[in-house]
């Protein structure tokens, strides 16, 4: 048997730009929920909150969990050139289109099997 630990993606948003995604494993399932754990708690307690201020520390988490998945779940970008530098997972999320960042975490979470729910998050 053969297994290969990740998987590559042509993005249907830009064409030309290859993401390869890392397959999950139960050390890095572990290794991703300890690390959203605490992201997701927070962003739950502000959304109950009825305050501005509430609503936008909501919206600060919530960047933070895609943002995570991405560099967690995402090992190469190809075909993106970012300042005229070849992107990588943290150069995607700090400056990348977001339109890709958001597809990227989409491919990401779809590995973990989240329920609609965790998905939102």
């Amino acid at each position: 048997m053969t297994y290969d630990s990740s998987f590559t993606v042509q993005s249907s948003i830009h064409p030309g730009v290859t993401l390869t995604i890392r397959r999950v494993s139960v050390a890095r399932r572990l290794d991703l929920l300890r690390r959203v754990r605490e992201l997701a708690g927070r962003m739950e307690f502000f959304k109950a909150g009825a305050h501005l201020e509430d609503k936008l520390e909501a919206s600060i988490a919530s960047a933070e969990v895609e943002s995570l998945y991405v560099v967690w779940g995402v090992s190469h970008v190809t075909g993106l050139l970012i300042d005229g530098v070849e992107a990588t997972p943290e150069a995607l999320v700090s400056g990348g289109p977001e339109d890709l960042v958001r597809e990227a975490a989409t491919l990401v979470r779809s590995q973990l099997g989240l329920s609609e729910d965790e998905r939102k998050n």
